[in-house]
């Protein structure tokens, strides 16, 4: 019978952690954001307070000769009645750069929400613990990725070694910002998300700031950007601006100007991507919103429609269309004056071939085969070698 490790308990600190701008002592553990402070006091709407919340893309980065690593954590499993069942998120234990091992809680805090209504009730639930062992007695670096879907409180850090942070070891950093599809949605693991596939090949330290449902060109939004440090920036606008029907052609152009200028006064020289949407049949000329199909919710499935009449976008109504159009038309006449802005066809990263072979499962978010391989391209579109990430100043 193997003896209990002696275990050392290392206080979680922000020198741990990666990917996350804000790390929240709570009565329950830790809370990694996504969002600053002073973002989140300007958040209108739950959906946006979950989804930064969510860390996609954080991860504890350790350096150790530890051979078990346990994670005390308070998850926040999501209920939508009448949807089917979520899965438990996932853990990804990652050993010097290579996946090692992959865990999950099956309890915690629960959170109904209600699709219609959008109401949402939480009830307390149990602090569990991640466990990894059999890891080599040697120096090596050792990530946690968090579940990228799943609000994640973290309680306490053991190891049977003593832990230190890992050192910078120069990699740049890259800023991505985009919607549910950035944020991982339908992603198999939080490695597995197309921003997590494309970072790895491009050798970059990831900040996700990918938002369910959010990518709706907020000045705060924007503003964290500006502030944050990074190398490289991406931002993926229009799935969002269309499904939420939040806006007219008239306003989207000067929202996303507004929204680029702002990024510059922090990164003035900063390689900066925008990347149009994504192929996606229900919006590529049908306007929002789109809702849940009840039909579909009725068998069990989770499936969406989009609820707008395609003949209002005389009347400035959005599509994907008109927004690869106009995206297209804004970065063309940036460009001018700054050199360092980029522009990417969504349809290049999946397009309606893509579709055919690989369907979007809910008609809104790709599935796992599809996240990688709009990482793949992503990464030879922004880090190959006449990529945006990595040409010279035109």
């Amino acid at each position: 019978m193997n003896a209990e490790p002696d275990w050392i308990t290392t206080p979680i600190t922000a020198d741990l952690l990666r990917g996350a701008l804000d790390l929240e002592r709570t009565e329950r553990g830790l809370l990694p954001h996504r969002l600053p402070p002073g973002a989140r006091r300007q958040i209108p709407d739950d959906q946006l307070a979950m989804a930064e919340s969510q860390p996609s893309g954080v991860r504890l980065v350790l350096r150790t000769r530890a051979t078990a690593v346990e994670l005390d954590v308070l998850a926040t499993k999501r209920v939508y009645p009448g949807a089917p069942a979520r899965p438990d998120g996932v853990y990804e234990l990652l050993v010097d750069g290579r996946v090692a091992g992959r865990a999950g809680v099956t309890e915690g805090d629960t959170l109904t929400v209600d699709l219609a209504s959008g109401s949402a009730e939480c009830r307390p639930g149990p602090v569990r613990t991640v466990r990894f062992t059999g890891l080599a007695r040697k120096e090596k670096d050792v990530e946690i990725w968090l579940p990228h879907d799943e609000t994640t409180r973290l309680v306490a850090l053991r190891t049977d070694a003593p832990v230190a942070p890992r050192p910078d070891d120069g990699s740049r950093i890259w800023l991505h910002h985009g919607s549910s599809i950035s944020h991982g949605s339908s992603a198999a693991g939080p490695t597995g998300t197309w921003p997590a596939v494309a970072a790895s090949l491009g050798g970059v330290e990831l900040i996700n700031m990918g938002f369910a449902g959010s990518a709706l060109l907020d000045p705060f939004t924007a503003r964290a950007i500006r502030d944050t440090p990074a190398d490289l920036i991406s931002v993926k606008i229009g799935i969002n601006v269309v499904n939420a029907d939040v806006m007219r052609l008239r306003a989207f152009g000067p929202a996303v100007h507004g929204f680029l200028d702002t990024i510059r006064e922090g990164h003035p020289t900063a390689p900066l991507l925008v990347v149009s949407p994504l192929h996606c049949a229900i919006h590529e000329d049908t306007p929002g919103p789109s809702a849940p199909d009840l039909g579909a919710m009725s068998e069990g499935r989770l499936r969406f429609v989009a609820l707008g009449d395609p003949d209002e976008t005389a009347a400035g109504k959005l599509t994907l269309t008109v927004i690869r159009s106009e995206l297209a038309r804004i970065v063309r006449e940036r460009a001018t004056a700054d050199p360092y802005l980029h522009h990417l066809d969504g349809l290049d990263l999946y397009g309606e071939p893509d579709h055919a072979e690989l369907p979007l499962p809910d008609a809104l978010h790709p599935d796992p085969a599809a996240h990688r391989r709009i990482g793949e391209r992503f990464a030879r579109f922004a880090f190959g070698a006449e990529g945006a990430f990595v040409a010279e100043i035109r």
